[in-house]
């Protein structure tokens, strides 16, 4: 198995309701260690973990190695990507719901 197909699809990483309370924890942070991400969450360390890397395949968790313990930071980046998804769509919905007033307004 290459490098390349080994990285995982960011909507498949935040697809988890965890993994967004992750994210949302590390954009809170610069740099925070295992132990204390754990404390927010109503699993043990190895879950945790389990989450972390998904998201360290997607890109969006970078893991730092401080002594014996390894600290997590958020990279955003890859969020753009979801982000330009969902603005097509906005426009597309906004588009629609122009043309749906314009008719409202013509019927009256």
């Amino acid at each position: 198995m290459d490098e390349r197909s080994q990285v995982r699809d960011v909507y498949d990483a935040v697809a988890d309701p965890t993994r967004r309370q992750l994210i949302q924890i590390l954009a809170d942070v610069d740099e925070i260690p295992l132990h204390e991400i754990t404390v927010h969450f109503q699993m043990g360390r190895t879950a945790v973990s389990k989450h972390l890397s998904i998201l360290k395949d997607s890109g969006l968790v970078i893991a730092r190695k401080v002594g014996r313990e390894t600290r997590y930071r958020l990279n955003a980046a890859p969020l753009k990507e979801i982000q330009d998804w969902v603005s097509f769509y906005e426009g597309f919905w906004k588009e629609r719901f122009d043309k749906l007033k314009l008719l409202l307004e013509e019927e009256q």
